[in-house]
């Protein structure tokens, strides 16, 4: 078992299927759609759309030929939940995706929801307003958090200019704005959820043939529409000029991200500085950021480093909060690290350790099915193939103690660091 299949429909809709012996399917639709998709005027548009399917959306029968129901935002979730699943949704810069976990013998009921909330959503006018409150409340818990709001406003810097520097959630104006007329969310998805957008994704104890000939049944009828067309709101990010910005949040805690660009999804050095961005400050308390700040001196709670890559640029960044008096002496130890990444190369016992570290941890991590699924989901979506996680080990483990030396050396310069403070 563990073996995955692809198939790619007529209409451009692609399929991937992993099996497993777990009595749980899990089942879902990643669209290759999102906030850099939007214009300025609709910004939050995606992410509206993805909360606002799960309020009213008509049933296609794909085994008789009843007439059509309309189902309610109650009728949803009691499809669902009403036999012990889980249902669930998330919009990201360049991708939004519905999906589910329920027992095995449900999934074809689950997938034909899922398709029936993207494909034929009826946006309720008395449902959605109450759902645009639900999402200004999130707005204003995000402004809320500085450990979360940095991070956006940290993007605008080294996004600059492009439509990735939009936030996901979009400014109270404009959610208020494209909620006004569902016609807005029918164009955005008419123009942007085209199937060879989509990758309907399912891991379970279940038959190839028949999940392969199912997904068809349901989701061939779709038109050709953009299929082999680009993004034509997609234009990738200029050079980035790094700089330092200090905002004034008032926050009882400094909070400071530094960083820059970095590789796309796909980039020869993506694993890398995949593997170098766990040495220096990935999730273990051994990360040599952690170590340098929060063990030995105490200076901060929470000190991370981040890499994340996108279609066609990435940028990888480092958070931490710390006392106001403190914060200048952070920021040198984290370029004392940075120098040391840069400037001498990794022992033999070094690069081992490092390699022992990360096998284990995405060992531990692909315990975790819900995220496996999705990963999965979205090597589809860019690769049309999604290699397990010990495939990809396998090419982590052919990295030399250069390659990470070059790595450091071109992402860790000094006119790619910028400097975000909250004070």
């Amino acid at each position: 078992m563990n073996e995955t299949f692809y198939k790619i429909l007529d209409n451009g809709v692609r399929i991937v299927f992993r099996e497993s012996t777990s009595e749980v399917a899990y089942v879902g639709v990643m669209v290759g759609v999102g906030t850099r998709d939007e214009d300025e005027k609709e910004n939050g548009l995606a992410h509206y759309i993805e909360h606002c399917v799960f309020k009213g959306c008509t049933h296609r029968s794909h085994h008789t030929n009843t007439t059509d129901k309309e189902l309610t935002s109650k009728d949803i979730i009691e499809r669902i939940e009403g036999v012990g699943g889980e249902i669930n949704a998330y919009t990201t810069k360049e991708e939004t995706t519905f999906y589910a976990a329920t027992g095995r013998t449900h999934w074809k009921k689950t997938l034909e929801l899922i398709s029936d909330m993207i494909l034929h959503p009826t946006f309720p006018k008395e449902e959605t307003d109450k759902e645009v409150e639900v999402i200004l409340d999130e707005i204003d818990s995000y402004e809320d958090s500085p450990s979360e709001l940095i991070y956006d406003d940290f993007e605008n810097i080294v996004f600059q200019g492009n439509k990735l520097a939009m936030p996901i959630l979009g400014t109270k104006k404009s959610v208020r704005a494209i909620s006004r007329k569902k016609e807005t969310a029918l164009r955005f998805m008419a123009r942007n959820y085209a199937p060879d957008k989509m990758v309907v994704f399912i891991q379970g104890n279940l038959h190839t043939t028949q999940v392969f000939e199912y997904v068809s049944h349901v989701f061939a009828t779709l038109p050709l529409s953009t299929v082999n067309q680009p993004l034509i709101n997609r234009y990738t990010p200029v050079k980035m000029t790094a700089e330092n910005r200090t905002y004034k949040k008032h926050t009882h805690q400094v909070h400071v991200m530094m960083g820059g660009r970095a590789y796309p999804i796909g980039h020869k050095k993506q694993l890398a500085l995949y593997l170098l961005n766990n040495i220096l400050g990935g999730g273990s308390m051994s990360s040599r950021l952690n170590l340098s700040l929060r063990e030995k001196r105490g200076l901060v709670y929470t000190i991370e480093s981040q890499y994340t890559p996108l279609s066609d640029s990435g940028y990888w960044s480092i958070y931490f909060a710390s006392d106001a008096k403190d914060k200048d002496e952070c920021i040198r130890l984290i370029h004392k690290e940075l120098d040391k990444l840069c400037k001498q190369p990794l022992s033999n016992k070094q690069m081992q350790r490092a390699l022992k570290q990360l096998h284990g941890q995405m060992a531990i991590s692909a315990e975790n099915q819900e995220n496996n699924v999705l990963a999965m989901a979205k090597l589809m979506l860019y690769h049309n193939a999604a290699p397990t996680w010990e495939e990809t080990f396998k090419q982590i483990e052919q990295l030399q103690a250069s390659d990470l030396l070059d790595t450091a050396r071109e992402i860790f310069t000094k006119d790619n660091l910028s400097v975000l403070t909250y004070e």
